[in-house]
């Protein structure tokens, strides 16, 4: 054998072995992704699938909310899908003043209390969740009614008024033939489709703790 034909066979065996080292390299990096696929399917459907809820789902006091679904004749779900949408279940104040949970104005919230006989109302009371989500559920409920039932409309007009969906509605002709890409605001038709989309979510994954089963 010359000296070159033993390079060329030497080059040849260290080409092979490295295509067989990176072939093992890529078996091994494909089994370590199928762990993890498995190991996170696994913690979504173990132990860990009420931790993971609690970060991209979560819901807090869901006896008051049952209670306010059942008083106004509200779906659990859609009350826990405007909280989500709202406040994401955190008590805060916006830029606007509106506050709590379901994000209440002080105007609103004397507007139900006069509607309602809530004569010892005061602002601060919207702090606490029993009034917040009882005052944002009765204002849901007064927007079923002046709406016809539509569960579009009055989700639009809990985010951006009355005035503005009553626009709205004359422009397409009537409550009956609304649809939500009637909806000129980019932000109350995105609003709208999240609270739609996540009301279907609190109802699927929520059903003992929201009262359907």
């Amino acid at each position: 054998m010359t000296p070159s034909t033993a390079s060329r066979e030497t080059q040849i065996y260290r080409s092979s072995a490295h295509r067989r080292t990176s072939a093992r390299r890529r078996r091994w990096l494909a089994l370590l992704v199928l762990v993890a696929v498995a190991g996170g399917v696994a913690l979504w459907l173990g132990p860990g699938e009420k931790a993971l809820r609690e970060i991209t789902l979560p819901l807090r006091h869901e006896d008051i909310i049952r209670q306010q679904a059942r008083e106004k004749h509200l779906d659990p779900a859609l009350i826990a899908a405007v909280i989500y949408q709202e406040s994401k279940f955190s008590d805060r104040t916006s830029a606007a003043g509106a506050k709590g949970l379901m994000q209440i104005l002080p105007s609103t919230a004397r507007f139900i209390a006069k509607r309602s006989g809530g004569t010892a109302f005061v602002p601060s009371d919207l702090a606490t969740p029993q009034v917040n989500i009882a005052y944002g559920s009765y204002y849901l409920r007064y927007l079923f009614h002046r709406y016809d039932g539509s569960k579009t409309l009055a989700v639009a007009a809990y985010n951006a008024g009355e005035t503005n969906v009553n626009r709205w509605v004359a422009r397409a002709g009537g409550a009956r033939s609304f649809k939500t890409k009637d909806i000129p605001f980019p932000e109350t038709r995105a609003y709208v489709e999240s609270v739609l989309r996540h009301q279907k979510d609190y109802r699927n994954h929520y059903p003992h703790e929201l009262g359907y089963k």
